[in-house]
């Protein structure tokens, strides 16, 4: 395995099982424990996943740093405003999110969609997909296949990036908004736990969205976040980016 993961077995664990007790998977993603990701010259921040992220960009253009290149989804708005902030640094902030997309998927596509950009700090929000085509094509997967193929798709990210950032994103559902029924449950939250368990496992900055967005509705009701559940509105998209900039250290901070 890599030396992330070694490290991550042999000592934030222990720490884990001793100290924070049963939550320890939740607790080990707060910031006291996951320092926030500085942002250096030249670096290279990509933003990896399925629809949530592609969300309607322009696959033809695979250049850096330009609009159509993002879509209209939180990937857009969280590289505006990095770009704003980080001007003097000289970043490059990439979206390969492709709608549909599984970690499979991701796995067919990483060497040219990821290893070859050489990230510097790689965002992944995966997972469901996963789920979702067990429900609506008969898919055949479970929790556990999930795990060994997220594994799988970081420790070949490590292999060739060992210094990489790693931002792991939950995947998440409004339940009753459309498409996500009580159907999807207690099924659906045993992918969610394997994010957190894989963001703990490889030191990853983890997005607990589902809790942000459980939040979220003592403003307003789930449609007013998610089209469908899943597919983010407007206000939504702003949630998500809001989240993940939380997950960098700003200038003067």
């Amino acid at each position: 395995m890599s030396t992330r993961r070694d490290f991550i077995t042999k000592s934030l664990v222990t720490v884990g099982a001793t100290v924070l007790g049963a939550n320890s998977v939740q607790a080990l993603t707060n910031e006291d424990l996951f320092n926030k990701i500085s942002v250096r010259d030249n670096d290279i921040i990509l933003f990896q996943g399925d629809s949530i992220t592609d969300s309607g960009r322009d696959k033809n253009n695979l250049n850096p740093n330009q609009t159509g290149a993002f879509g209209n989804g939180y990937a857009q708005i969280a590289a505006s405003h990095l770009l704003n902030k980080f001007a003097k640094n000289n970043i490059k902030v990439y979206n390969r999110g492709i709608s549909g997309n599984r970690v499979p998927d991701l796995l067919n596509r990483w060497q040219t969609d990821t290893l070859d950009l050489k990230p510097t700090i790689l965002s992944i929000l995966i997972g469901v997909n996963d789920f979702w085509r067990t429900m609506d094509s008969n898919a055949q997967n479970t929790p556990a296949a999930f795990k060994s193929q997220y594994q799988k798709l970081l420790d070949e990210t490590l292999k060739n990036l060992p210094d990489v950032k790693l931002i792991i994103g939950e995947p998440f559902g409004l339940k009753d908004v459309k498409h996500v029924t009580g159907t999807w449950y207690p099924a659906f939250p045993a992918y969610q736990e394997v994010t957190r368990e894989i963001a703990k496992e490889y030191k990853a900055r983890f997005i607990p969205y589902q809790n942000i967005f459980n939040g979220s509705l003592k403003r307003a009701a789930g449609d007013y976040w998610t089209t469908d559940g899943i597919h983010t509105s407007l206000a939504g998209s702003n949630l998500m980016a809001e989240s993940i900039l939380n997950a960098f250290k700003m200038p003067n901070e």
